[in-house]
């Protein structure tokens, strides 16, 4: 596997070491304690109610309502995700985005070049334990690392249902089926990540994650913030230069909002290569949400998984 070594300065406070970025090559996660500062975790939990609170009170037929996601539980029919939170009226995920707490680990493991490609907030609402079943976010060539960020807002505790992941795992495609039949949750090597809010959770897309079902959990609210280099999505795909561009256009609107919410803190220097550099596009809020419309395919136990090959 060749991945993308360019040299950034780790000796900055929020880069990782090369200790943490050899432990997440080879297992494909790393948690980070305390990464978020608690006045900016408290912003976030703020945001995340009032984003939940907005998607469960929107109609159907609203066209907003396609960014909330909803499943059918034994319980009813509960919303469990939010996608593109930069437009939805809080300005938290945009000062998450241009902290250095996130950006020091997305320059990190994707190099100068990183692009912002997804944010999302998911949770389990208190009550509904329904499990994730095994699977891998992406399944791709693995020229590069592409990685989530999960910015824990709640506790996340053994026996409930805590995220399991399956180390070094992240290597090859997965048959999560196969994996599921045989071993259920208990699979050698599993552990369950316990966090405590505003601890960090780094994670390799391919590394098989999942949580079991649960009763009486209590309310667990995760912001996921997706990166991929530059060079990776050009070579690769599944989107374009413009696309490209245009999410990267993020980065600037972000690194105000982190600046103007925490005067006199040192930010992020942004290192791009000035190829790449976007030029603003006039409208602010023409910039907070860009649509994927293609996705990179993933590895579950359903339809629409890839196709297991070596």
């Amino acid at each position: 596997m060749t991945l993308n070594t360019t040299a950034v300065g780790t000796d900055r406070a929020y880069h990782l070491t090369a200790e943490e970025i050899a432990q997440f090559d080879e297992q494909g996660y790393l948690i980070l304690r305390n990464r978020i500062p608690a006045d900016l975790l408290a912003r976030l939990q703020s945001a995340a109610d009032r984003w939940i609170e907005e998607g469960s009170s929107l109609p159907e037929g609203d066209d907003r309502a396609a960014d909330y996601q909803w499943a059918n539980r034994p319980t009813g029919r509960v919303m469990f995700r939010v996608d593109y939170l930069h437009n939805k009226g809080e300005s938290a995920s945009l000062e998450l985005l241009g902290s250095p707490a996130v950006l020091g680990i997305a320059e990190s493991l994707a190099g100068p070049d990183f692009v912002p490609t997804y944010e999302s907030l998911v949770f389990k609402k208190a009550g509904d334990g329904a499990p994730i079943s095994w699977h891998q976010d992406a399944v791709h060539p693995r020229t590069h690392r592409i990685f989530n960020i999960d910015v824990y807002l709640d506790p996340s505790r053994k026996g409930e249902g805590a995220l399991r992941v399956a180390p070094g795992s992240h290597k090859q495609p997965v048959d999560v089926c196969q994996l599921e039949e045989e071993y259920g949750w208990d699979a050698p090597g599993v552990i369950q990540a316990e966090l405590e809010p505003g601890d960090v959770l780094v994670h390799d897309v391919m590394v098989v994650h999942g949580s079991e079902a649960v009763l009486g959990n209590r309310l667990r609210r995760t912001i996921y913030y997706e990166f991929r280099a530059a060079e990776q999505i050009l070579s690769e795909g599944p989107w374009d230069a413009e696309w490209v561009d245009r999410r990267l256009r993020l980065l600037p609107v972000a690194l105000e909002e982190h600046a103007r919410a925490n005067p006199g803190a040192e930010g992020f220097a942004w290192n791009i290569s000035p190829e790449l550099k976007p030029a603003p596009a006039g409208d602010r809020e023409a910039e907070l949400r860009i649509a994927h419309l293609v996705h990179s395919p993933g590895s579950y136990c359903s339809a629409g998984s890839v196709p297991f090959t070596s």
